[in-house]
């Protein structure tokens, strides 16, 4: 930026107008574009409850599927946290070349479309063709432990990418200066680093539950007779409209309290335990345990992640030696059609990032600094609601408000609206628990120095933080890429997530080479975009 434009914003920062202006402008965004539509679909809906009251085998069935969906949320978030952390801390703190690479493949189940990993994971886990075909049978069948493997794959990449942020955006001279006292690594992680990065460990947690509670379309494909919150809403919605939003309220709702839940206790929760145990921990830290720690770190993310949610696209290989790639390369039926929407997708996925930088990054830090009081704890719960309303439900929710508001609203807006909606959280969690990391002290004696508002955002704020935006940035734009089930609820655009499960499930003649060779495509592209940001971000001075 230009020195005569950076000190205008610097003298404007410091005007009370201009300042709160920002945030009540980030605010007023936020519920006009971000919390209401979503959520005004089934307040509207409130009376039709009553059915589902005078029917209790329905009721025990809807109460039977939000006990399933907390169980299995919490579950899975917690094992997300403990693979994670490893996971974040081989990639933020390895001297390696390939960190970079390893970064981007921990991605991967987040490229790749929801509806497409479900079928992913149901071909290498349960079909013939994929790991069963070693047993003589089907190694894992559809149900609750291929829906528990399936949403530990999909969340985890959103442990990692919020973990990796805080860890490259923390100092690292602080374990250095532990390391120097005598306190061997895990001590001094244990001790320093996860006392100092907790916020983003709550964060990391809350986006992994919230993730698990609200998917739906990859979840039919693995759930068979299994029923959680979004797949019973996916059973009903068209026969019991009183059930789907009884059911929603109640996610919402709890979710919400368990959040709230989460955050004040992680905030009274004390890191470092008091106990130590120094000759295990100096035994668990060194050399052959911590190799090994390794070797099962990154044996559980290619054998359960990354290779079970690449699956479906490993005919891409096969079709590369026919005819198949060149008919794709020319644009030969169906592949116009998917070449148009690969373009509105990363458009799209692009013009979110954006978009969730310029109104995100206020209300991150209303949440975080608590610029408005009271109302700063009320917006921290609130921000989460959109990830935790199932994505076809949102997507119904939000047509309905923007179509019966503003009937000419085009549907590329609407689109971006919906992706924004459902992307908000991501962005607003990472960079808020990366703002809360960040002693106030460090603000106040910039600003005795005389530096205004946006000077201590430029050269306090960013620099410690700009590692958590990257890494918001990139979970709101592979997010939106991927996105299926609100997509086709909200318009009759198709991206190519969406043109892949009409591939997937019939509705465009397709064979499974082209299928695999489409799932190719995108993650492949989606790979070289993310590596290459990765390598302009990073640089040589990342670590």
């Amino acid at each position: 930026m230009p020195k005569k434009f950076v000190e205008k914003l610097d003298r404007l920062s410091s005007r009370p107008m201009v300042k709160y202006g920002v945030y009540l402008v980030a605010v007023i965004l936020f519920f006009a574009l971000i919390l209401v539509p979503p959520i005004l679909g089934i307040v509207i809906k409130w009376s039709s409850m009553q059915e589902i009251f005078g029917n209790s085998q329905l009721m025990n069935r809807a109460l039977d599927a939000v006990k399933n969906s907390f169980v299995m949320a919490v579950l899975v978030s917690i094992l997300d946290v403990a693979a994670g952390i490893p996971m974040a801390w081989l990639i933020a703190r390895s001297r390696s070349k390939w960190a970079n690479i390893l970064d981007t493949l921990a991605d991967v189940p987040f490229i790749v479309p929801t509806a497409v990993l479900g079928y992913s994971l149901l071909l290498f886990w349960y079909r013939p063709e994929g790991i069963s075909a070693f047993f003589g049978g089907s190694l894992v069948s559809p149900g609750w432990f291929l829906v528990a493997l399936l949403h530990f794959t999909f969340s985890y990449p959103v442990v990692v990418r919020v973990i990796v942020g805080a860890l490259l955006d923390y100092k690292i001279e602080y374990e250095q200066a532990a390391r120097t006292l005598g306190a061997p690594p895990f001590t001094t992680a244990r001790t320093v680093t996860f006392g100092i990065i907790k916020p983003s460990l709550i964060a990391a947690f809350i986006l992994a539950f919230a993730r698990s509670i609200s998917e739906t379309g990859a979840t039919m494909m693995v759930a068979g007779a299994f029923e959680n919150g979004p797949i019973f809403i996916q059973n009903t919605k068209d026969v019991y409209v009183g059930a789907t939003v009884f059911v929603s309220l109640i996610l919402i709702v709890v979710s919400c309290l368990i959040f709230a839940a989460v955050r004040v206790l992680g905030g009274k929760l004390k890191l470092p335990f008091k106990k130590a145990w120094p000759t295990v921990e100096r035994k668990i830290s060194y050399s052959s345990a911590a190799m090994t720690r390794n070797g099962i770190t990154l044996l559980t993310f290619f054998i359960i992640i990354l290779i079970p949610s690449l699956f479906a696209a490993l005919p891409a290989f096969k079709a590369a030696s026919t005819d198949i790639l060149h008919n794709a390369l020319l644009g030969v039926y169906p592949w116009g059609e998917y070449w148009q929407s690969l373009v509105l997708s990363y458009s799209l996925g692009a013009a979110v990032t954006v978009l969730n930088v310029l109104i995100g990054l206020p209300m991150a830090i209303i949440v975080a600094r608590k610029r408005l009081g009271k109302t700063s704890s009320a917006l921290n719960v609130l921000v989460d609601i959109p990830i935790i309303v199932p994505s076809v439900a949102l997507g119904v929710s939000l047509r309905f408000f923007w179509k019966e508001t503003l009937a000419f609203i085009p549907d590329i807006l609407l689109l971006v609206f919906a992706h924004l909606a459902i992307t908000y959280p991501y962005f607003v969690r990472s960079m808020s628990a990366a703002v809360e990391r960040i002693s106030i002290e460090l603000e106040e004696a910039s600003r005795t120095l005389g530096a205004k508002p946006f000077c201590v955002f430029r050269t306090v704020i960013f620099p410690l933080t700009k590692y958590s935006m990257f890494s918001g940035a990139i979970m709101v734009f592979t997010r939106s890429v991927s996105e299926t089930g609100a997509t086709m609820a909200v318009t009759s655009l198709k991206t190519t997530p969406v043109v892949l499960v009409d591939w997937v499930k019939g509705k465009i003649a397709a064979t499974s080479l082209e299928i695999g060779l489409g799932c190719g495509f995108l993650i492949l592209i989606s790979f070289i975009i993310l590596l290459a940001l990765r390598l302009i971000v990073g640089g040589k001075g990342r670590y």
